[in-house]
C-alpha cells in the first residue's frame, strides 16, 4: 500500500503539476494512469504532453486503443488496464479505497480556486486515510510546493 498525495494548485495548472510528476514516476519504473472525468479535457492533456517537456518525451496514449496495456502513460476515464503503479487524479476524478491500497501512488490533483474541488478532494482525504492509506497534502500557495499535512498509516 502506498501513499495518496494531494495537490492544491492555485499557480500551476494540471500539466505543469503532471510534467513535474510523470518523469519521476517513469524513472522509478512506474507505469501510470490519468483518470479524468472530461474526455475533451483528456484528449487536450494528451495534445500538450506531445509537445512537453521540450528537452524529453513522455510516451503516453489515451484510453480506448489496441496497444492500452502497454501504455507507460494511460489517459481515460476508465479503470487501470496499463497495469500502472501511480494513478493520477484530475478534473474530479476518484480512486476507491481497494484501488488505492494496490497502488504505489495516488495523486489528486485539484483546483484551489474551485469550492467543489476542495471539498472533493477533503472527502477522499477522509475516506483513504480512515481506512489506512497514509497521505499528504501540498500546496504551492507561497510560491513553491509545501508540505502542510501528513498522515502515516501504521
Amino acid at each position: 500500500m502506498g501513499t495518496a498525495l494531494f495537490y492544491h494548485l492555485t499557480r500551476s495548472g494540471v500539466e505543469a503539476t503532471l510534467i513535474t510528476l510523470l518523469p519521476r514516476a517513469m524513472a522509478a519504473g512506474w507505469r501510470v494512469m490519468i483518470r479524468g472525468r472530461d474526455a475533451a479535457e483528456l484528449v487536450r492533456l494528451d495534445m500538450q504532453l506531445w509537445l512537453t517537456p521540450e528537452d524529453g518525451f513522455l510516451p503516453h496514449g489515451l484510453q480506448g486503443g489496441p496497444q492500452d496495456v502497454d501504455q507507460p502513460v494511460l489517459l481515460g476515464q476508465g479503470p487501470v488496464v496499463n497495469g500502472a503503479q501511480a494513478l493520477a487524479l484530475i478534473d474530479g476524478a476518484e480512486v476507491t479505497v481497494e484501488e488505492a491500497q494496490g497502488l504505489e501512488r495516488v495523486w489528486a490533483i485539484f483546483d484551489g480556486g474551485n469550492p467543489d474541488a476542495v471539498a472533493r478532494a477533503r472527502t477522499m482525504w477522509t475516506q483513504l486515510t480512515t481506512a489506512g492509506i497514509s497521505a499528504q497534502y501540498w500546496s504551492e500557495e507561497s510560491g513553491r510546493w509545501e508540505k502542510k499535512a501528513e498522515r502515516i498509516s501504521g
